[in-house]
């Protein structure tokens, strides 16, 4: 029996795990190949829904699931942290134990590292606690400066921190609080979402002002402290109430294996998702993907989600003596939280000139719905 081991499971290691069982020829009473899903939480998060947890519009149990009710014929979640991965071998090593297996996918995400204290000051929203401690200071909140903080460049979900904002200044202005609050967003970024079109950044750079967001793009933080931010370019503002992405990096078991790239990311095909190694592939945020006008693919789940699809699929084909025959296209669509009950759609082709393909839906309540079904359907399909 063939055995692959699939290393997290976020967006991308659910997928990829369950497609493998799809494609296997695995049943209820017969499994031909053996599907085994490391992940150290209890708990798999959906983390698109973050955003509403800092305004209150989900609690923990609507957006977390046990990772032991994933289920498909074959599969077998293996809870713990792994220690080590050795890819030439193709295995890797849980509490003292070592699986080994034909097939390996790695789909770790990326690692939160705490950068400038930032942790003492304000709260991780890409965190389930960290948007959960927010919301607890936003619900009491009487007024004064709220800041969106971009610590670091790069890191994932890129709309997270502007839908965010919008979703926070629809929460102060139904609460009343619009004459006395001021929401800030700041961010090294050149622009919003500056990956996609022109007009698509230009398109949300509009609605952030549109709200009477401040938007402060070309600011990377150099220093903060209770009620200070400090940037390079030598201004200072001050912060009542800060939320803050983290800074992104490898996980470390990855670091101190041999997958870790020059990029400091993991390379990988751009089109089958393999790294230097046979028969092991890198999924998701972890990895370093570049489109044809060489600028950097974003850390989206709608890729690693794809990503699970093309590499199970391949795998599946290779266990049965057949040539792989899909490849990754960086093409997609995801929805952004604008308040008032709409939402935006956005995506596109990010493989063209500029991502000039990259577009951007005024906000509309279908695009809400949306969103919603996706967050729905996601837990229902695959719990």
């Amino acid at each position: 029996m063939k055995t692959v081991l699939v290393l997290g499971a976020g967006a991308g290691g659910i997928v990829t795990a369950r497609e493998l069982s799809k494609h296997s020829g695995n049943e209820e009473d017969i499994n031909l190949v053996k599907i085994l899903v490391f992940e150290k939480r209890e708990t798999s998060l959906f983390a698109p829904s973050l955003p509403w947890v800092m305004v209150g519009n989900r609690k923990n149990k609507e957006v977390t699931k046990n990772i032991t009710n994933l289920q498909a014929s074959g599969l077998e979640v293996i809870q713990g942290d792994i220690e080590n991965i050795d890819p030439e071998n193709i295995s890797v090593t849980v509490k003292g134990k070592q699986y080994k297996g034909d097939h390996m996918v790695v789909s770790l995400g990326v690692e939160q590292a705490d950068i400038y204290n930032l942790e003492q000051f304000g709260h991780n929203f890409f965190t389930l606690k960290g948007a959960e401690n927010f919301h607890s200071e936003l619900k009491d909140f009487n007024g004064g400066e709220i800041a969106i903080l971009v610590s670091s460049l790069p890191f994932k979900s890129p709309a997270a921190p502007y839908e965010s904002a919008m979703l926070i200044e629809d929460f102060i202005r139904n609460n009343k609080l619009a004459n006395n609050t001021t929401v800030s967003l700041f961010t090294p970024e050149t622009g919003p979402m500056e990956f996609a079109s022109a007009e698509a950044s230009a398109e949300l750079k509009g609605l952030l002002e549109k709200k009477g967001i401040k938007y402060y793009p070309g600011h990377e933080l150099t220093k903060v402290s209770a009620n200070k931010l400090e940037f390079s370019n030598g201004k200072t503002y001050s912060y009542n109430l800060l939320a803050y992405t983290p800074k992104h990096q490898l996980p470390q078991v990855i670091r101190k294996s041999d997958l870790a790239g020059s990029s400091d990311w993991v390379a990988v095909n751009n089109q089958t998702l393999e790294t230097k190694f046979k028969n092991v592939y890198a999924i998701g945020d972890i990895t370093h993907l570049e489109t044809k006008n060489g600028s950097v693919l974003p850390k989206i789940g709608v890729f690693a989600r794809q990503q699970g699809e093309v590499v199970a699929h391949n795998i599946s084909r290779k266990m049965s003596n057949q040539e792989p025959d899909q490849i990754f296209v960086p093409e997609g669509k995801y929805f952004i939280e604008a308040g008032e009950g709409k939402a935006s759609e956005s995506g596109g082709k990010f493989s063209g000139e500029e991502n000039k393909e990259v577009k951007m839906k005024d906000p509309a309540q279908w695009s809400h719905f949306s969103k919603w079904w996706d967050e729905k359907f996601w837990f229902f399909k695959n719990f």
